[in-house]
C-alpha cells in the first residue's frame, strides 16, 4: 500500500538548483533513510513534504485517510504548557475516541436516552484498542526518561525538549513518520532504545540521519540526493557505499569520454562556416548535449584536512584527584589521569552526567572543587563545542577564516590562502562571499570545524562533532583524526564514529564515577551488559551468559597495588594491542603465501612482516616486565 508518492519534484533558489524532477514513493512498512551532503536540499525537501515550502514543479501526494507525523530538526513546542498538557492534548484518533467516550459516559449518567451514543463510543474504543493508550503514553515517557510531566516546557533543557517532541510523535501512533536527524541531542542509551523501538514497530519511516549504526539497524533502503538527482539503494550502508562508488566511477568515465568527444566536435564546429545539410545540422544540435556533459564536474573531489599540528611536548595534561559537584549532584569523585601523546579517548554517559563539565575543566573554563589540573606549555587546544559556531549572520564566509589567518600552514610545509582552504572544505569560490546566514545548519558546522582546525591544535576536544555533519564530511574527519598525532578527546552519541576512532573509553557511570575501559564503545557496552547480566537488544537471555571475550582479564582482575595508574593503563592497552597485532601478522603471512611470483610484492610483505614481528616482541617483553614488576 502506497503511503506517499512524490513525482517530478523540482526546487531552485535563484541560480542554485537543489533538485530537479525527482520521484520516489514510500509504501506501508518501508523504512527509508535519506542521505546527502549538507546544503543539498534535504531540509527543503522535508519542508515541501510538510507543506510549508512550495515546489517549483511536481507533486506530493499522501494516501487519503492516513496519519503522518513530522519530527523536525528545529522543532518548536508551546513553552507555556507543561509536559503533561502537551502530551495529553495530542491530536489523534485515540484522544478523540477517549474524549467521545468520556462525553458519552457523562451524558448517559444524566440522560438514559444517550445509551446509543455510549455504545458507539464504546465500539470505537474497542476497535482502536484505545484502552491501552494511557498505558502506552506512560511506557514511552518512562523509556524516554520523561518523569517530570508537571514541569513547564520552558524550563527543560534542549535534550529534554527533544525527548518530549519524540514522545509526541511515537504516542500518536502515525501510519508514516518523517524525521530529520532524530538522534541529535539524545544520549547513546536513548538512541539504542529508539533504534530497538523503531526496528520492532509497524511504523513506516522516512528519515534523515548521519548515524550509520542507526541507519543500518532501522532502515531497509537508502535514498541519496546528489547534485539535484535522486538515487535509490536497496540495502545497508556498506551496500550503498559500494554501489555509489560504482555509479560515480561510471559517471566519471562518461565525463572523460564526453570531454574527448567534445574536443573533436569543437574543432569540427570551428571549421564549419555554416551547417547546411541535415546531417551537419543534427551534428551541431548534438554538440550542445556533448558540451553540457563534458563540462560536468567529476565526483572524485574530497574534503582535504591537511592543516599543520603544533609540536606537542612530553607533558600534556595531568589531572590529579580532581573533584566537582553542583549542589548535591556529584559530577566527579577523585579522578586522576595523565594524557599520553597520540591517544584517542571517547567519553560516554547519560545526558547531564558531567561529560561537558570534564571538557571545561581540562580547558580551564570551569574550576574544580579540589585536586589539580596541569597543562603542558606546548599544548594548543582545538575545541569544537556542542553549541556550534557563534558568528554574526551578516559575516561573509571568507571573512570568518581571514579573521583567524590569511594564510594557513599545511602539514607538508606549504601554505594555503583562506580562499584555497575554503575550496578544499567544499566551499567553492562562488560561495565564499555569501553570508553565513545563507548556509544550512550542516554547512555552518563544517565551517566551524574548519575554524577549529586552522588554529593548528595538537589537543583536540570535540563535543558532539557529528551533529548535522553529512556522511562525506564525517568520513573525511574520521580519516584525519585517525592520522592525527596529537591527543583527541571525543564526546559523541555516534557509535560508529566512536568505534572507528577511540582507543579507550571514559564512561560516566553515575555518582561521579568514571570507568576507564580499554577498547571501543561497542566493547564497553558488551562488557557492561555482561556485568549487569542483561542480553543485548534482540538476544535471548540465557542462564549461562559468558563474559565478552575482549579484555575479560582486565575487567575481572583489579589493578595490582604496586602498579601506578599509568602503568596499569599501559598494561591494559598492551593486552588489547598484542592480540590485534598477532591477528594482523597471521593475515600478512596468508597474503604472502598467496602472492605467487610477484617479487616486488613479496619484498614489501616480507619487510612489513619483519617490522610487525619486532613490534610484537617488544610489546610482549614490556607486558612481561609489567607483570613481573606488579607481583
Amino acid at each position: 500500500m502506497n503511503l506517499l508518492s512524490v513525482s517530478g519534484l523540482s526546487k531552485s533558489y535563484g541560480t542554485k538548483t537543489l533538485f530537479h524532477q525527482i520521484s520516489f514513493g514510500i509504501n506501508h512498512g518501508d523504512k527509508v533513510a535519506l542521505v546527502a551532503k549538507n546544503g543539498s536540499g534535504k531540509t527543503t525537501l522535508f519542508k515541501i513534504l510538510k507543506g510549508i515550502e512550495i515546489a517549483d514543479e511536481g507533486e506530493v501526494v499522501f494516501r487519503k485517510g492516513i496519519s503522518v507525523a513530522f519530527l523536525d530538526q528545529n522543532f518548536t513546542l508551546d513553552e507555556s504548557l507543561t509536559v503533561s498538557q502537551i502530551v495529553h492534548s495530542a491530536d489523534n484518533v485515540y484522544v478523540k475516541a477517549i474524549q467521545r467516550y468520556e462525553a458519552a459516559l457523562n451524558a448517559s449518567q444524566s440522560n438514559s436516552h444517550t445509551n446509543h451514543d455510549l455504545d458507539e463510543a464504546l465500539a470505537m474504543m474497542n476497535e482502536l484498542n484505545a484502552w491501552e493508550y494511557e498505558k502506552n503514553i506512560n511506557e514511552i515517557l518512562s523509556r524516554l526518561e520523561i518523569d517530570t510531566i508537571t514541569q513547564p516546557i520552558a524550563t527543560l533543557s534542549g535534550g529534554q525538549k527533544k525527548r518530549v517532541a519524540l514522545a509526541l510523535v511515537l504516542i500518536n501512533r502515525p501510519d508514516l513518520v518523517i524525521m530529520d536527524e532524530p538522534t541529535n541531542h539524545l544520549d547513546i542509551e536513548m538512541i539504542e532504545w529508539l533504534e530497538h523501538y523503531l526496528q520492532n514497530s509497524a511504523l513506516s519511516l522516512l528519515l534523515v540521519t548521519h548515524d550509520r549504526y542507526f541507519l543500518d539497524a532501522v532502515c531497509d533502503s537508502i535514498l541519496e540526493l546528489d547534485k539535484g538527482e535522486l538515487f535509490e539503494y536497496r540495502g545497508d550502508f556498506e551496500y550503498y557505499l559500494t554501489k555509489k562508488a560504482e555509479r560515480e566511477a561510471a559517471r566519471n568515465a562518461e565525463i572523460d569520454k564526453a570531454k574527448n568527444l567534445y574536443r573533436r566536435e569543437l574543432e569540427w564546429i570551428r571549421k564549419m562556416p555554416k551547417a547546411r545539410g541535415t546531417k551537419a545540422k543534427a551534428r551541431v544540435d548534438a554538440f550542445d548535449d556533448i558540451e553540457q556533459k563534458a563540462k560536468q564536474r567529476r565526483n572524485d573531489k574530497k574534503i582535504e584536512l591537511t592543516v599543520k599540528m603544533e609540536r606537542l611536548g612530553s607533558k600534556i595534561v595531568e589531572l590529579h584527584r580532581v573533584t566537582k559537584t553542583y549542589g548535591h549532584k556529584v559530577i566527579l569523585e577523585p579522578f586522576t589521569y595523565t594524557f599520553i601523546k597520540g591517544e584517542k579517548i571517547g567519553i560516554v554517559g547519560k545526558n547531564g552526567a558531567g561529560k561537558t563539565t570534564l571538557l571545561k575543566i581540562i580547558l580551564g573554563e570551569t574550576d574544580v572543587d579540589s585536586g589539580k589540573v596541569q597543562v603542558g606549555d606546548t599544548v594548543v587546544f582545538g575545541h569544537y563545542s556542542q553549541g556550534g559556531i557563534n558568528l554574526s549572520e551578516d559575516k561573509r564566509i571568507i571573512e570568518v577564516v581571514k579573521e583567524i589567518a590569511e594564510f594557513i600552514p599545511l602539514a607538508n610545509g606549504s601554505s594555503l590562502s583562506a580562499s584555497q582552504l575554503l575550496t578544499r572544505f567544499n566551499f567553492p569560490p562562488d560561495v565564499q562571499y555569501s553570508y553565513v546566514s545563507k548556509l544550512s545548519g550542516g554547512e555552518k558546522r563544517r565551517l566551524y570545524l574548519l575554524t577549529v582546525l586552522v588554529k593548528n591544535p595538537n589537543f583536540l576536544i570535540l563535543d558532539e562533532p557529528t551533529n548535522d555533519l553529512d556522511i562525506v564530511t564525517l568520513q573525511t574527519l574520521e580519516e584525519f583524526l585517525d592520522e592525527f598525532a596529537g591527543c583527541v578527546l571525543i564526546v559523541s552519541h555516534d557509535r560508529y564514529f566512536m568505534d572507528r576512532l577511540v582507543d579507550h573509553v571514559f564512561a560516566f557511570e553515575g555518582d561521579g564515577e568514571i570507568k576507564d575501559y580499554p577498547g571501543t564503545y561497542s566493547d564497553y557496552r558488551e562488557w557492561k551488559q555482561w556485568r549487569n547480566g542483561k542480553p543485548q537488544d534482540g538476544e535471548k537471555e540465557t542462564s549461562t551468559t559468558s563474559a565478552p571475550e575482549i579484555n575479560t582479564d582486565t575487567v575481572k582482575t583489579p589493578p595490582a597495588k604496586k602498579r601506578s595508574y599509568k602503568v596499569q593503563r599501559e598494561l591494559e592497552m598492551l593486552e588489547k594491542e598484542i592480540p590485534d597485532m598477532e591477528k594482523k601478522k597471521t593475515e600478512l603471512e596468508a597474503t604472502l603465501a598467496a602472492c605467487g611470483s610477484n617479487y616486488e610484492k613479496i619484498q614489501e610483505l616480507t619487510a612489513a612482516l619483519k617490522a610487525l614481528s619486532v613490534s610484537i616482541d617488544e610489546k610482549t617483553m614490556r607486558w612481561l616486565e609489567i607483570q613481573e614488576e606488579g607481583g
